[in-house]
């Protein structure tokens, strides 16, 4: 029997416009569409495709615990690898749909890490929080023969330190919960003057503005903060 093909389809960060053609004509058409979705069954890549899903599709959430502990998402990720393969063997085709891009902090890596070897994968990149970042504030990510450091807030607060010491260009995202700690750097370093963060990029009720400008004491959560050495101001 003729295995089925696994497709990774990112879906942008958000505002369903954003979605390319090929990932609208992918969703519509899939019989079988799997998502990541939190423990609750919520699914933000599933609310970005709402509109592009078949009625008649059936839906296969793959709830992954929101934890820092690693363990309960490697488990999760096995278990929805599992189901997933079980459908493929079949030769029914799976979409599983991601927010952003399938292979940029996407949980679709994980499930392509367990499955990639065993099945046919077409991947379908989408746009990124980052780009879409940086075209809401109207400046640019990095120019010429910038290095541009895309550096995930979760770091240790050291190694955070370091890498923005030497940044020309750098993008931190998943700010979240360790905004207090990224502010602090950035007013260390004097670089608080040069960065602008964006809140809910793309999405209704997105906000956007320097980072200065964010009262004491706010914790901006699906936020992504940009700074770039060649602008004397955004």
């Amino acid at each position: 029997m003729k295995q089925g093909i696994l497709y990774g389809v990112g879906l942008g960060p958000g505002d369903q416009e954003l979605m390319t053609l090929k990932a609208a004509r992918i969703v519509s058409a899939a019989k079988l569409i799997a998502y990541p979705a939190d423990e609750n069954g919520a699914s933000f890549a599933r609310r970005i495709a709402a509109a592009q899903i078949s009625p008649g599709a059936e839906e296969m959430p793959v709830p992954i615990p929101m934890r820092v502990e690693r363990d309960p998402a490697r488990r999760a990720y096995d278990k929805g690898a599992e189901a997933i393969a079980a459908r493929l063997e079949k030769g029914e085709d799976v979409v599983f749909l991601c927010a952003g891009d399938p292979l940029f902090y996407a949980s679709f890596m994980y499930l392509l890490a367990r499955l990639g070897s065993r099945f046919e994968v077409e991947i379908v990149p989408g746009v990124t929080s980052l780009t879409a970042v940086a075209a809401r504030l109207a400046r640019p990510l990095a120019a010429r023969s910038d290095v541009l450091k895309v550096l995930p807030a979760t770091l240790p607060e050291a190694r955070l330190r370091e890498e923005l010491k030497t940044a020309q260009a750098a993008a931190i995202i998943k700010v979240g919960r360790h905004f207090d700690k990224v502010r602090a750097i950035l007013d260390d370093l004097d670089l608080t003057a040069r960065a602008a963060i964006v809140t809910d990029a793309s999405l209704g009720d997105e906000r956007a503005g320097p980072l200065s400008e964010v009262p004491a004491g706010a914790r901006p959560y699906f936020s992504t903060i940009l700074i770039y050495a060649g602008a004397e101001q955004w």
